[in-house]
């Protein structure tokens, strides 16, 4: 039971059967056929039906799959919600008045084509050994420095978010990850609020990196 739930779980790209469940707000029913779990997840979110059971589950699922480390849908999420609410209210792809969205045409095709780039990048990242966002390598600007980025309104995750971006991922070249793919998910990243998701600087990642190495080799 909890192998086929850790597949399931892996191939959404999620990090729990908790977040799985909340991600199906993004999909229809009709793309959460595959299997068991993800029709069960899909049931509960489209019933609006919270179980107790959910968090107990992910704590018997650490047994056989690394959780706590930021997922790969996690950061997008907002992205997917963005355009989900444009569709909700009659939006479409080729036809959306942008500008109310205070949204360009090149970042409105992004949100199509970066996702489509990330689903076909993540495998060869996952097997280069970069397992989670947490693992790929970062810069961090400083606040006394113009911000590295400034993300549309509509792709903030909250209000206390501003928008500028001080954090950037980057996606690094890996064997069977073409240039193109790699810049449209690059690209796709850029239009994330890390801001909003408190995505840990470079810094502080070594920092934590360098105690929790110290920690290992105390006598």
């Amino acid at each position: 039971m909890l192998a086929g739930l850790n597949r399931t779980i892996d191939e959404w790209l999620c990090d729990s059967f908790a977040e799985l469940i909340e991600e199906m707000e993004l999909w229809k029913w009709d793309d959460a056929t595959g299997d068991f779990w993800s029709r069960l997840a899909k049931a509960l979110q489209q019933s609006n039906v919270s179980v107790t059971w959910a968090d107990q589950l992910d704590s018997r699922l650490a047994s056989v799959h690394t959780t706590g480390k930021m997922s790969w849908t996690a950061v997008t999420r907002s992205i997917g919600e963005c355009t989900k609410r444009i569709e909700k209210i009659g939006g479409l792809r080729l036809d959306t008045d942008l500008e109310v969205w205070g949204l360009d045409q090149t970042t409105w095709e992004l949100t199509w084509a970066g996702e489509a780039a990330m689903q076909k990048s993540i495998p060869a990242l996952m097997q280069a050994g970069y397992a989670s966002i947490s693992d790929l390598p970062r810069i961090h600007q400083s606040y006394r420095e113009k911000a590295l980025v400034v993300i549309p309104p509509a792709m903030k995750i909250c209000a206390m978010s501003n928008g500028e971006q001080r954090v950037q991922v980057l996606i690094p070249v890996v064997q069977g990850l073409s240039q193109k793919q790699r810049q449209l998910m690059q690209q796709y990243f850029e239009l994330v609020d890390w801001q909003g998701l408190k995505l840990p600087s470079a810094e502080r990642r070594q920092r934590d990196s360098l105690t929790s190495f110290e920690r290992s080799v105390e006598v």
